[in-house]
């Protein structure tokens, strides 16, 4: 089964902030391939959305309903539901995920 892949608002404003801090801080060229490339790995859940892990600081706190895909540093946090996938992170793994998965995900 084929599943759409959804961005959140909160999703769709790591991708501007993502492009925003690369274009300022490399150049314009290089926002836009992680851009691109963030957005093929998304799609990429459209076949087999499963296949990602549980993040690891979600999994300590005993939630398994999110899962992950990558696009070094770059982590894609998602759920899977009937007909969707729905994303609701996308953020640089070298950031304190612990805090950021929390107040996201779990309202923390």
């Amino acid at each position: 089964m084929r599943h759409a892949v959804l961005l959140t608002p909160d999703a769709e404003n790591d991708l501007e902030d993502i492009y925003n801090y690369i274009a300022d801080h490399a150049s314009v060229a290089s926002a836009k391939h992680v851009l691109d490339r963030l957005m093929e790995t998304a799609k990429t859940l459209v076949t087999f959305p499963e296949r990602g892990s549980v993040p690891r600081e979600l999994l300590a706190l005993g939630s398994r309903e999110h899962r992950q895909i990558f696009f070094k540093p770059y982590r894609l946090v998602y759920r899977v539901e009937a007909k969707h996938v729905e994303v609701y992170l996308i953020a640089d793994g070298r950031r304190d995920m612990n805090s950021l998965l929390a107040r996201r995900l779990l309202g923390g």
